[in-house]
């Protein structure tokens, strides 16, 4: 089920007032004077001195605990490239909206005047301490890399650049799922990685943490295969440099089993994809135009599997999946980092609920479809209620087993009854 929308009707929905999809909300009562007197001055005193005593006391008494900011500074905003950071202001907004609709974690959008990694990195390390997690969005690469790698050694909450992890993790739940239908082996199969930046690099990396080999993993960038012979890659792309005899796209291609494209439009043809293995694999994440139309990809092959980003067809590789869920099960542990055991766990979860039977009431908001796991659906749907009891339950549980949860959870069901009601309204509304 797709949605066309007019530019005038996307503009109409952020002017109309209150203008833009944000604002704040108290959480206590402010209507006596008792109130004013406990929230501000002279009462609040008597918190400012407990957590000078405990720091860790800031997590009992304000917001921190349950506080994410998603911060860009507009070098790399969607499909459109560097257009700076008030143009990024409305997909940070919009981030932070679905962390609270999503999964009742709040947020504030920050956008930076900032190009220079470093002075991002000081910026964020001196507000960390308002912040219980750190979403990173929409910085370009290679930037992007140091600017998370640094803040993550500096910083003891969880630091994720979404557009590299969330891209990885729900990539890889696709996969894994399509590699089951096809019955092929993730150790043994040929992957051809179409892109360079930042969530190329980031899927590639997870895929090799669940079982591809490296040999067996051609990433292309704009001057063809990244391979021995080149003297122009960054330490980033050298660690997929191939030992193969491959130039270029069209010869990656040949006898391939999996295509992931994080790259640009309409750059595959029928010809490419009828040189591929059987039941090829087709991942074309380009936005928001694919690398190849969903159309002219199944009408070069019967046996092949289609994903996108597009909502129109079937196979959403969408973040949202992932992000909202993701810091959930990390903040409610009290995560000191995002790490790889938390990654994969929220692959699996992912992948796993896909196998679930479809509540009736998902498959009528798509009109009706038939929604069974399959070559048409490797994923759930973005408004699925159950992936806020599926990943961060095992978010949390791999942050307690690889010992980063300073607040682990002892009873499963209170959390979960939790995770319900904090966020049951929105998929009830939807």
């Amino acid at each position: 089920m797709g949605i066309n929308l007019t530019p005038k009707e996307v503009l109409d929905y952020h002017e109309r007032l209150p203008i833009g999809k944000l604002e704040t909300v108290p959480t206590k009562p402010l209507k006596t004077l008792k109130d004013l007197s406990s929230a501000y001055t002279p009462g609040v005193a008597f918190v400012c001195e407990e957590i000078a005593r405990d720091s860790d006391k800031v997590f009992s008494y304000t917001n921190r605990g349950n506080l994410v900011a998603v911060i860009s500074n507009g070098t790399a905003v969607l499909g459109l490239g560097d257009i700076g950071p008030e143009a990024a202001k409305p997909v940070m907004e919009a981030k932070a909206m679905m962390f609270k609709r999503m999964a009742g974690i709040n947020s504030y959008d920050i956008v930076l005047n900032a190009k220079d990694p470093k002075l991002v990195i000081e910026i964020v390390k001196a507000m960390a301490p308002t912040f219980g997690g750190i979403n990173l969005e929409d910085i370009k690469a290679p930037e992007c890399f140091e600017i998370e790698e640094q803040l993550k050694t500096f910083l003891n909450i969880p630091v994720v650049h979404d557009d590299q992890h969330a891209t990885a993790i729900v990539s890889a739940a696709a996969l894994v799922n399509a590699l089951e239908l096809v019955n092929k082996d993730i150790s043994k199969v040929k992957i051809v990685v179409n892109g360079a930046g930042a969530a190329a690099i980031a899927t590639a990396s997870l895929l090799i943490s669940l079982g591809a080999k490296k040999e067996n993993l051609v990433m292309c960038d704009t001057k063809g295969a990244i391979n021995c012979n080149r003297k122009d890659v960054n330490n980033y792309k050298a660690m997929f440099m191939t030992n193969r005899n491959v130039n270029n796209l069209t010869e990656a291609l040949q006898d391939a089993d999996v295509f992931i494209g994080l790259s640009v439009a309409n750059l595959l043809n029928a010809k490419h994809l009828q040189s591929m293995a059987s039941n090829p694999i087709l991942f074309t994440m380009a936005n928001p135009v694919p690398e190849i139309s969903y159309e002219d990809a199944i009408g070069a092959r019967k046996d092949i599997i289609v994903a996108s980003g597009r909502t129109n067809y079937p196979n959403q590789i969408n973040n949202v999946l992932c992000y909202p869920f993701l810091f959930r099960g990390a903040l409610d542990v009290r995560a000191t980092t995002i790490n790889e055991n938390m990654k994969l766990a929220a692959v699996k979860a992912l992948a796993d609920l896909a196998k679930e039977p479809v509540p009736e009431a998902i498959s009528k908001a798509y009109g009706n479809a038939y929604l069974q796991y399959g070559r048409d659906y490797l994923l759930p749907k973005v408004i699925d209620h159950r992936l806020i009891f599926s990943i961060p339950v095992a978010v949390a549980e791999a942050a307690m087993e690889s010992e980063v949860a300073k607040l682990p959870i002892k009873d499963w069901d209170v959390y979960k009854r939790y995770l319900k009601g904090i966020v049951s309204p929105f998929y009830e509304n939807m």
